[in-house]
């Protein structure tokens, strides 16, 4: 029997945004592992955060919460140590201990620091549209985006795609299959939008070899093969090396922040020539 999945349950008063980011990059340091993250926002009630924590309960799921209301934070706790739930606060510590130095009370106000301005919107939009555009769900939006992220599987697109979006970037990202035409859009939009990604055989192969793990699916599957994973790599770089526009990322053993300023100073270095030309 395959072992269940792992979960993170995200429970935030506000946006979720904050402890989406910190929940993000503290899942970097366990790139092996799949994990699953279901975020759960505005809440604001002691039912709401009774029915999430009972689900966690039910589905086995570590709890990372960002909550300002004191009795709120409690509630968690007390229900955690009742449905044996492992749970981490994300801010309350920081609070109460900001306070003691302050010397002042908190505004107690969630989701305060988010404003509604230009910049929330668009970050906004772009996680829309990186989750309707991701693995190349719908090729037909790819001129919209700010940017398209190329590669074979497990390479890491998903994530990247999700963490720039968090920086109000359009990313929309296409698996690469050898054999198999990628989408006739990918050839028709700008190319300076496209980045290729690449990773080493033994991080594909071991990152494969753990998705087949929790898929249940045997461990020697072609698809987690050191061979046939060599001989996509080959592919690979011999597709990219036809398109010399397309900047190649090498994602082996980085964290996600790390690739995605890769990424961006790219596209500002791109951006800046674009405006020096009008």
């Amino acid at each position: 029997m395959a072992d269940a999945p792992k979960r993170v349950f995200i429970l935030a008063d506000g946006t979720g945004e904050t402890a989406e980011k910190v929940a993000a990059a503290a899942l970097t340091q366990y790139r092996s592992i799949e994990v699953e993250t279901r975020t759960f926002t505005r809440v604001r009630s002691k039912l709401e955060i009774r029915e999430i924590m009972e689900r966690a309960a039910a589905e086995n799921a570590f709890v990372v919460y960002t909550v300002i209301d004191p009795e709120h934070r409690d509630h968690i706790q007390r229900m955690s140590e009742d449905l044996q739930v492992e749970v981490a606060d994300l801010m309350g510590w920081l609070i109460v201990r900001l306070g003691a130095y302050l010397g002042a009370s908190p505004l107690l106000a969630p989701g305060i620091q988010h404003q509604l301005d230009e910049g929330y919107f668009r970050r906004v939009e772009a996680v829309e549209y990186a989750v309707k555009n991701d693995d190349g769900q719908a090729p037909h939006n790819l001129g919209r985006a700010d940017m398209v992220l190329i590669g074979l599987s497990r390479t890491c697109k998903t994530p990247l795609s999700m963490f720039l979006a968090h920086k109000g970037i359009k990313v929309a990202n296409v698996p690469l299959v050898p054999d198999i035409p990628p989408p006739a859009e990918l050839f028709s939009i700008d190319q300076e939008k496209i980045y290729g990604l690449v990773i080493d055989l033994n991080s594909l192969a071991r990152v494969r070899s753990e998705r087949l793990k929790h898929l249940g699916l045997p461990p020697d599957a072609e698809y987690a093969a050191r061979e046939h994973i060599a001989r996509e790599l080959r592919w690979c770089r011999e597709f990219y090396a036809r398109h010399p526009t397309w900047p190649v990322i090498d994602t082996s053993g980085r964290a996600v922040e790390e690739t995605a300023a890769e990424m961006m100073r790219i596209k500002s270095e791109r951006d800046s020539r674009q405006t020096q030309k009008r």
